[in-house]
């Protein structure tokens, strides 16, 4: 087998896994920031004082750092993997938004999302094209 190919497949999959990671803390992320106005909004938090908004949700920020913080050490080019510090932080806020328009419009279905919020996104599109350009 040739060098190029297995290096090659490492990063691919390092890649891979790296970009899972990212979603599944970005869908614990969103969880632990907004799930707490979700049970406000059916009454199940309505009473809880606000110390225990804040424990409902670091307990939830857990699993996100049990994510997060493998999918940057095994995403990050100075542990072998295939993407810069910048390059990572681009695409955590990418998955980021579209996790969070996902979970929004699921939870939340009177908060929609309008012309200038698809927009947005395209302009970070756009920034995620000019920092993966050499």
């Amino acid at each position: 087998m040739h060098p190029f190919s297995t290096n090659f497949n490492r990063l691919m999959t390092s890649g891979f896994y790296t970009i899972i990671l990212l979603i599944l803390s970005n869908v614990f992320m969103t969880l632990a920031w907004y799930g707490h106005l979700k049970l406000q909004q059916t009454g199940t938090s309505s009473n809880w004082p606000l110390f225990g908004v804040i424990a409902f949700s670091w307990a939830i920020a857990f699993f996100e750092y049990c994510c997060q913080v493998p999918a940057n050490r095994i995403g990050f080019s100075g542990n072998g993997g295939p993407f810069s510090l910048v390059q990572l932080k681009i695409i955590q806020e990418c998955v980021s938004l579209i996790v969070f328009a996902g979970i929004a419009n699921v939870m939340f279905q009177n908060e929609s999302l309008h012309w200038n919020h698809a927009l947005a996104f395209l302009c970070l599109i756009a920034a995620v094209y000019f920092v993966f350009m050499d």
